[in-house]
């Protein structure tokens, strides 16, 4: 009942120490949910029940899908603040500031999704002592793993675009 809400409660936080701005934190902290979609789904599919191995998995994906956040906030923000320097602070500015920093974490995320899923995939569907445990950690977190790259390449530039364009008016 109160591992969750107090382990988003420290992800926000962070997030909050991180950027100085609730804004910011906030917009990380409202792609969560999206990301804990995979996770859900992918517990329904193979029909388990929400448990403490699950909570945990859960947490692990929240870390996750926060960190995917974080670094495409920050290479958003870099690309803008680049503009910005130049002197060019249109909109068609900030359209390309936030193409090229979307772009630029493609290839990263890519591979951070492969080596997760390379890690977690093998013990979703091993076998032995304490598998059935790790199944069920492992299972929201692969889940996850689908939804949150997603969602962080395309709810995370967009929401920021809707953030600077509210700023610049």
């Amino acid at each position: 009942k109160i591992v969750v809400p107090f382990t988003l409660m420290i992800i926000f936080l962070l997030l909050y120490l991180t950027f100085r701005r609730v804004d910011e934190a906030m917009l990380i902290m409202a792609t969560l949910p999206f990301a804990l979609v995979g996770g859900i789904w992918l517990l329904w599919l193979l029909g388990y029940n929400l448990s403490v191995a699950g909570a945990v998995g859960f947490i692990a994906l929240a870390g996750v899908s926060a960190e995917f956040g974080v670094i495409m906030l920050l290479y958003l923000k870099h690309a803008w603040e680049e503009r910005l320097a130049k002197g060019m602070s249109d909109s068609e500015a900030l359209l390309d500031a936030i193409r090229e920093g979307a772009v630029l974490r493609v290839r990263p995320k890519a591979m951070t999704v492969a080596v997760i899923l390379a890690g977690l995939l093998p013990i979703m569907w091993g076998g032995g002592t304490g598998s059935e445990v790790m199944q069920r950690i492992a299972a929201p977190m692969v889940g996850g793993m689908i939804t949150a790259p997603l969602l962080s390449m395309f709810l995370v530039p967009a929401a920021y675009l809707l953030m600077r364009r509210r700023k610049q008016k």
